[in-house]
C-alpha cells in the first residue's frame, strides 16, 4: 500500500497519520502525568519525568506542552470534565428523585478528593483566568446549579447551588485534613451530604409577590 507524506507507522506496524500519531502521543503524555500526579503530587509531575514514563522521546512533551504549568492545567481540565460527565448521568436517572440525584452528585465530588486528592487540590487550583479551565469548571457547576434547581427551582438555584458546592468542597477538606472524626463529630460525609440536601428547602413566595 502506497503511503502519504501525512502517514507513519507505529511500532507494531500498523500504519496511522501524523495527526493520530500526535493525539496517541499526548494521550500517553497525559496519562502518564495523571499516574504520577497520583503518585506524588504535582512536584513529581515534570516534562522529563512524563516523557519517561510515556516511553517517548525526551523532546516529545515539549511539543504539546509549553511547561509544567500547561500541562498541570491540563490535567485539571481532565478532571473537570469527568465529574461533569459523572454529574450528567447522575441527572438523568429518571429512577431516583431530584434529592438523591444531588446527593449522589456532591458524594461524586467529595469522591474525587478521597480517591484523588492531589487531582482535588489541583481542580481548584487551576487558573481563574485560564478560559479553557474557566469553561471546564463551570460545565460542572452548570450541572450542580441544574440539579438544585430541581430541588429548589429556578429562582432560588444560584444561591443554594453556592451553598452546596461551598459546602461539599468544606465536607471534603475536614475529611481530607483528618478533622471529620465521627469519634468527635457523631456523623459521616455521607450523613453530613444527607443533612446538606435535606436542608434546601423552596422559600415561599412573600405575600402580595408574584409567583
Amino acid at each position: 500500500m502506497d503511503r502519504s507524506p501525512r502517514d507513519t507507522v507505529n511500532y507494531d506496524g500498523a500504519v496511522v497519520t501524523r495527526s493520530e500519531s500526535a493525539a496517541a502521543t499526548r494521550s500517553a503524555l497525559v496519562r502518564a502525568a495523571s499516574e504520577l500526579l497520583d503518585e506524588g503530587g504535582p512536584e513529581a509531575v515534570t516534562l522529563r519525568a512524563v516523557g519517561a514514563r510515556a516511553g517517548v522521546s525526551r523532546g516529545a512533551p515539549y511539543g504539546h506542552f509549553e511547561d509544567k504549568a500547561h500541562l498541570l492545567a491540563e490535567l485539571a481540565v481532565d478532571a473537570w470534565s469527568s465529574l461533569a460527565d459523572t454529574v450528567e448521568r447522575l441527572r438523568a436517572d429518571e429512577d431516583a428523585t431530584a434529592r438523591v440525584r444531588l446527593e449522589r452528585a456532591v458524594l461524586a465530588l467529595i469522591g474525587v478528593a478521597r480517591s484523588r486528592p492531589h487531582v482535588y487540590a489541583l481542580m481548584f487550583a487551576a487558573p481563574a483566568d485560564d478560559p479553557v479551565s474557566v469553561r471546564a469548571a463551570e460545565r460542572l457547576q452548570d450541572q450542580f446549579l441544574a440539579l438544585v434547581a430541581d430541588v429548589v427551582g429556578e429562582a432560588q438555584a444560584r444561591g443554594r447551588g453556592a451553598l452546596v458546592m461551598a459546602g461539599a468542597h468544606g465536607i471534603a477538606g475536614l475529611e481530607l485534613s483528618g478533622h471529620l472524626a465521627r469519634e468527635k463529630w457523631g456523623v459521616g460525609v455521607d450523613d453530613l451530604v444527607h443533612m446538606l440536601v435535606e436542608g434546601l428547602r423552596p422559600e415561599a413566595p412573600e405575600l402580595g409577590t408574584e409567583v
